[in-house]
C-alpha cells in the first residue's frame, strides 16, 4: 500500500504547474495535501477512481489540508477534521479510518520568526501526541504531513546556526522526541538512521539549487507496524513547490 503527503504551498498554483501528471504517476492509494491555501470551490481537481476530503481553514488563503483516498481502498469507516472537535478553525489535520489503521494527515503550526507563536505550536503538539495516542489504542496509526520540525541535527543544512530558531527550536524538537516515545516510528530515518536528505528548501538565496535544506516533512507509524514498512522516500526530483513530496509503502 502505497502513501503520499505533499506541502503544494497552494493547491491552484500547483495545479498549474503539473500536479496531475505527478498524482497519476505517483498512483498511491492515498494522496495527502498541506497548505492547501484555498476554499471549497477553488480548485478544479476531480481525479478518478478516488474520494475527496478537504479540510479549509476559516482563513481565506492560509494553511489547509486535503486527502485523495483511492476507492479501491474501501470507502472509510470514518472521516474526522481537527482534533476530537479543537484545533480545527485553521484547516489542519483530517483523519481517516480504516479497518486496519488511522490516517492522519497534519500541517502543523509554524512557531514563526522569533518564536512568536512557541506556545500555541507547543499547545497543538500536546494535544497532537494525545489524539494520536488515543487513536494509537484502538488501531494502528499512520500520521503525515508538514510537521514544521527538523528533529536531529543532520534533518537540516545549518544546525548551528539555525538552533533556536522556529523549526529546529529546544521546545519543538523535545515534542517530536515525546511523540516517538509514546510508541511511534520517524519511518526514514528508522531505515535510513545516517542519510542525509531534505524535503523543504527556502525560495531564498538559491536555497535548493545549493540542497541548503531542512526535513520537515514525514510519515510516522505506530511502533507496530514496522514489520510492514518496506520503504520511505523523499522525492527530491519533484518540483513546483517550496517543499518536496514524501511517500511511505507499507506490505500488504
Amino acid at each position: 500500500m502505497k502513501f503520499t503527503s505533499w506541502n503544494v504551498n497552494g493547491f491552484r498554483a500547483v495545479l498549474s504547474k503539473g500536479f496531475e501528471e505527478i498524482f497519476y504517476e505517483c498512483d498511491s492509494d492515498f494522496f495527502c495535501l498541506q497548505e492547501t491555501k484555498m476554499q471549497a470551490g477553488q480548485a478544479d481537481f476531480h481525479p478518478e477512481g478516488y474520494y475527496e476530503y478537504y479540510n479549509y481553514a476559516e482563513k481565506k488563503g492560509y494553511s489547509g489540508t486535503a486527502i485523495f483516498a483511492k476507492k479501491s481502498a474501501g470507502e472509510p469507516l470514518s472521516v474526522s477534521y481537527g482534533l476530537n472537535g479543537g484545533h480545527d478553525d485553521e484547516g489542519r489535520v483530517i483523519t481517516l479510518e480504516y479497518p486496519e489503521f488511522y490516517l492522519v494527515c497534519c500541517y502543523t503550526p509554524n512557531a514563526q520568526d522569533g518564536l512568536k507563536r512557541i506556545d500555541y505550536r507547543c499547545e497543538f503538539e500536546d494535544a497532537m501526541r494525545d489524539y494520536l495516542c488515543g487513536l494509537d489504542k484502538v488501531k494502528p496509526v499512520i500520521y503525515c504531513g508538514d510537521l514544521n520540525v527538523a528533529h536531529n541535527e543532520i534533518d537540516l543544512k545549518n544546525p548551528k546556526t539555525n538552533r533556536g530558531n522556529a523549526g529546529f527550536s529546544d521546545e519543538e524538537r523535545g515534542k517530536m522526541t515525546e511523540l516517538l516515545d509514546a510508541g511511534f516510528t520517524d519511518t526514514f530515518r528508522y531505515l535510513y538512521p545516517e542519510t542525509v536528505t531534505y524535503s523543504w528548501w527556502s525560495y531564498r538565496f538559491k536555497a535548493r539549487e545549493k540542497n541548503a535544506g531542512w526535513r520537515i516533512d514525514y510519515f510516522i507509524i505506530s511502533d507496530r507496524l514496522r514489520p510492514k514498512l518496506e520503504d520511505s522516500v523523499i522525492m527530491t526530483e519533484i518540483f513546483g513547490s517550496d517543499h518536496c513530496p514524501v511517500t511511505l509503502i507499507l506490505k500488504d
